[in-house]
């Protein structure tokens, strides 16, 4: 049944269109199993090289860019393939991941840690991210509920970043 959902999936992309590729990040949602966890592998190396060599600011701007991209991109995302939050879509991850780097220093540790944290968050969704990723905003359709609970998912894992950075753990 997944199978045969993501060929018709992909049937209804057009390839040719800059939203199907921000909305999976450069293909790394087409890659199954897990398209969310290949999305979030994808992003951590420009959110790694980002906070490299820009800092915290260059992450946050970049952050907040990525976000409003991913709003245009899952819009048009979901008008292609006439589905809600299709599991393709993985610049939320993008974004959610992003975040949870933002407190983290750059040790493998740090990163490693912000990873699977985000990712925990993502899959589990504890309330009120299970809220927000059932919730649709406004006339973008589901755009907004794609990207927000990934945002809070993110935000949570930066949270115990900072505690765990606190206690002297990073």
């Amino acid at each position: 049944m997944l199978r045969i959902r993501h060929q018709d999936t992909l049937r209804r992309l057009n390839f040719k269109h800059p939203a199907t590729w921000a909305a999976t990040w450069g293909g790394c949602g087409l890659m199954q199993p897990g398209p969310g966890t290949w999305g979030t592998i994808g992003a951590m190396p420009f959110g790694i090289i980002i906070l490299m060599f820009g800092g915290i600011p260059a992450l946050l701007f970049a952050t907040i860019i990525t976000f409003a991209i991913g709003i245009w991109a899952s819009k048009h995302f979901e008008q292609m393939v006439r589905e809600k939050d299709s599991g393709m879509i993985v610049i939320d991850e993008v974004v959610g991941v992003w975040i949870a780097l933002i407190p983290a220093i750059l040790t493998p540790a740090s990163v490693i840690t912000a990873f699977i944290l985000f990712r925990f968050f993502d899959i589990i969704k504890p309330w009120p991210i299970s809220w927000l990723d059932k919730k649709s905003f406004g006339a973008s359709g589901g755009a907004w509920g794609v990207m927000l609970d990934d945002v809070l998912a993110g935000i949570f894992s930066a949270v115990i970043m900072i505690g765990l950075r606190y206690a002297g753990i990073f």
